[in-house]
């Protein structure tokens, strides 16, 4: 009984969803900051036919539960490894593929590093193991930016979120979609979206990716202002084996501005 009820709050916790073919190799989708499992909406469904797929929210974010939320806990990115874990132990999952955006495509990394063993494959979209350029690594900001940034965030999050994300989108010919992203932004309780950003924009994992053992798919879009090319070309040249796609898409978010060029690359990648 007691499994069971750790069981029921691990999903509760994470606010886990499944849908698709029970059957299906295992499809867990995770989120970037600022946003829920709802980022996946334009590409997860497109998936339920053959695979089982998971979605879930990090904890702090959509409908997890925010009581759950550890300062000490998610001090880093291991923190929301760590639940990934727990979700896939939880279910039984096994050949997972983990498809993540943005800063969840390095908790992947941490994940399948830490148990290889649960994990198939791991599609990363605009990943970035570093963002502040430091000696001949090229992460796209440098520190002042970055302190810059989160100052910004940390004095006004709405009115950063108002103004950021539409340059996250980077389709500014499709407005809707900068305010899709704005909303996601601003239903996130603010001190812990400061939180996530400060641990996110300072994080360091590049010595995690060639400890990457599973077969990877880095998905890059065109015109990423957090994770531009030359980051997803790194990532690429340290996992080895791992295979690399500059995508029909734009902006950070990929996943809403080309759904469909997404959905395509990583059905291309499983089969």
């Amino acid at each position: 009984m007691s499994g069971a009820l750790e069981a029921t709050d691990v999903l509760r916790r994470n606010n886990v969803v499944e849908l698709g073919n029970p059957a299906g190799r295992p499809l867990v989708f995770a989120h970037g900051f600022g946003c829920s499992q709802e980022a996946w909406h334009r590409v997860a469904p497109q998936f339920t036919d053959d695979y089982r797929v998971i979605l879930f929210d990090h904890v702090g974010s959509g409908g997890s539960d925010i009581a759950a939320y550890d300062r000490g806990k998610y001090d880093s990115l291991h923190g929301y490894a760590g639940d990934i874990l727990e979700i896939v132990e939880n279910l039984d999952l096994h050949d997972v593929v983990f498809i993540g955006h943005s800063v969840s495509g390095m908790m992947g990394v941490l994940a399948a590093n830490r148990d290889p063993s649960r994990f198939g494959a791991l599609v990363l979209l605009g990943p970035s193991p570093r963002y502040i350029n430091t000696g001949d690594y090229i992460g796209g900001f440098e520190q002042a930016d970055i302190d810059g940034l989160l100052d910004a965030l940390d004095a006004n999050y709405l009115g950063w979120s108002a103004a950021m994300a539409p340059l996250i989108m980077g389709v500014p010919e499709v407005p809707d979609l900068g305010d899709e992203l704005t909303a996601s932004f601003c239903s996130t309780d603010p001190s812990i979206a400061r939180h996530f950003a400060h641990v996110t924009f300072l994080s360091d994992n590049r010595a995690d990716l060639a400890e990457v053992s599973v077969p990877t798919l880095i998905l890059q879009a065109k015109d990423d202002i957090i994770a531009p090319e030359v980051v997803g070309q790194y990532v690429h040249d340290q996992v080895a084996g791992s295979s690399y796609a500059l995508i029909d898409a734009y902006g950070h978010c990929a996943n809403l501005s080309g759904p469909d060029e997404v959905t395509r690359q990583i059905k291309a990648f499983l089969t």
